[in-house]
């Protein structure tokens, strides 16, 4: 493995890692402080949650990418 996949790879692993743990801490504070503004915090991170789940699928699911997978390297 290339040592520059192997940088990205820790890069996105430490990435995702952190902006769990800075989510985690959003809801936390927002259920402790207020539950109208636990609502407020909730709406932005469903919404970035479906659009992930939407481009996951999309790219799972997507005919003309299949088209590349059968051409011989």
């Amino acid at each position: 493995m290339p040592l520059d996949r192997l940088v990205l790879i820790l890069v996105a692993v430490i990435a995702a890692a952190g902006l769990t743990i800075w989510i985690a801490g959003m809801l936390l504070a927002a259920f402790s402080l207020n539950p109208v503004l636990s609502i407020a915090v909730l709406l932005p991170i469903a919404l970035v949650l479906y659009i992930v789940v939407r481009v996951i699928n999309d790219r799972l699911s997507n005919r003309e990418d299949d088209h590349y997978d059968r051409i011989e390297k």
